[in-house]
């Protein structure tokens, strides 16, 4: 009788256990990192696109398009590419209506879509700091290996065209779809490895640049494991360049799904 009792007390406790384990476990993060380009023509990178104005009304209609879309991941947090703190005061003044017009991406996207699903916040994640690149070009200027600077320039220029074509003839949404296509930001992306050649013995001014751009980088995927909880849909909005740096972060933290944003970019 004993036996039947504590076989039966066994079997209970064992059949709870699943039930148990599945309580404990945190749910899943999901991010959705968004390479964007700069809508306010602020020639902050190394090679800058020229977008016309994006506050004229078919512009507009084209922004609401890819931000509608974008909604449906429904966000439960939005972070852009503002330092942290930085975007609350603004981002008031936009849900009261009281912000004047600005081309700014992080206006035009991230907030309204912040709005659009009812966040209280948005949040700043950037930590800005600048490339040591003229010691670069200096390196290679001096040691003939200019002809790694140029192939990067070559390369660099074709994505600016590809991209102000895009933006040309189709329009926001595909410019959006063109710039989140991982295979070929990590292509791009593979230009820094092309600096780490400019070197020689103690003097790195390539791995210094390197550097830099990838301790920027960890500092934004820094802020975002700082922000983020259990169960939390963030929307990361960055220039396209983080894109293969955030998708990493995002795929190697435990805990964390990332989501590509062509599955909610517009087609059309």
């Amino acid at each position: 009788m004993r036996t039947t009792l504590l076989a039966a007390i066994c079997a209970a406790f064992l059949t709870a256990l699943p039930a148990v384990a599945q309580e404990a476990t945190p749910e899943p993060i999901q991010v959705m990192v968004l390479g964007t380009f700069h809508f306010d023509n602020p020639g902050l990178d190394y090679r800058n696109a020229q977008v016309d104005d994006m506050l004229t009304l078919a512009r507009q209609a084209e922004i609401a398009h890819v931000t509608e879309a974008l909604s449906r991941f429904r966000p439960t947090k939005v972070g852009v590419e503002w330092k942290p703190g930085a975007a609350d005061a603004d981002y008031e003044r936009y849900k009261a209506g009281t912000l004047p017009p600005t081309r700014d991406e992080i206006v035009q996207i991230g907030f309204r879509i912040a709005k659009a699903n009812g966040l209280p916040v948005v949040y700043g994640l950037d930590t800005p700091m600048s490339l040591p690149f003229d010691d670069t070009l200096a390196f290679a200027q001096t040691h003939d290996r200019q002809d790694i600077i140029d192939h990067i320039g070559v390369v660099s220029d074709a994505n600016v065209a590809a991209q102000e074509a895009t933006l040309r003839d189709k329009g926001v949404a595909a410019t959006f779809r063109l710039l989140n296509d991982s295979a070929s930001a990590l292509a791009s992306h593979g230009l820094y490895r092309e600096l780490l050649m400019l070197g020689a013995g103690d003097q790195q001014p390539g791995l210094e640049t390197v550097l830099a751009w990838y301790k920027r980088n960890l500092g934004i995927c820094a802020h975002l494991l700082q922000t983020a909880q259990p169960g939390d849909r963030v929307l990361v909005m960055f220039g396209a360049g983080h894109l293969p740096l955030l998708q990493q972060c995002v795929r190697e933290t435990p805990g964390y799904v990332l989501v590509d944003a062509l599955d909610y970019l517009p087609n059309d």
